[in-house]
C-alpha cells in the first residue's frame, strides 16, 4: 500500500503520541528496564526528538525535548518516579 506522504506523517505522529501516552501511563517502567529489553528509553526518545528538531533548524535543547517526552521537567520526573537501583 502506498500512502500519501502527509497521511503517513500524520499516522507516524499519532503512533508517537500514543507511545508517549503509554509511557506516561507506565511510570513504573524504569528507563533501565526499557534499555535492557528494548534498547531505547525515554531519554533516547527525547534525544531523537531534539535531533529531528535541530535538523529542521529549530532550537530545541535537551531539557525542552525531555520535558516533551516526560510530560514534566526531567528532574521532577526523576524525583517522583525513578526508583533506586
Amino acid at each position: 500500500m502506498t500512502l500519501d506522504p502527509n497521511i503517513q506523517t500524520e499516522l507516524e505522529a499519532a503512533a508517537f503520541r500514543r507511545l508517549l501516552n503509554h509511557l506516561d501511563e507506565r511510570k513504573d517502567v524504569q528507563n533501565i528496564d526499557l534499555m535492557e529489553l528494548a534498547g531505547f528509553c525515554r531519554n533516547c526518545l527525547s534525544k531523537w526528538y531534539m535531533e529531528a528538531a535541530q535538523e529542521r533548524g529549530l532550537d530545541v535543547d535537551k531539557d525542552t525535548a525531555r520535558e516533551m517526552v516526560y510530560g514534566m521537567p526531567y528532574e521532577e520526573w526523576k524525583a517522583r518516579y525513578q526508583t533506586p537501583r
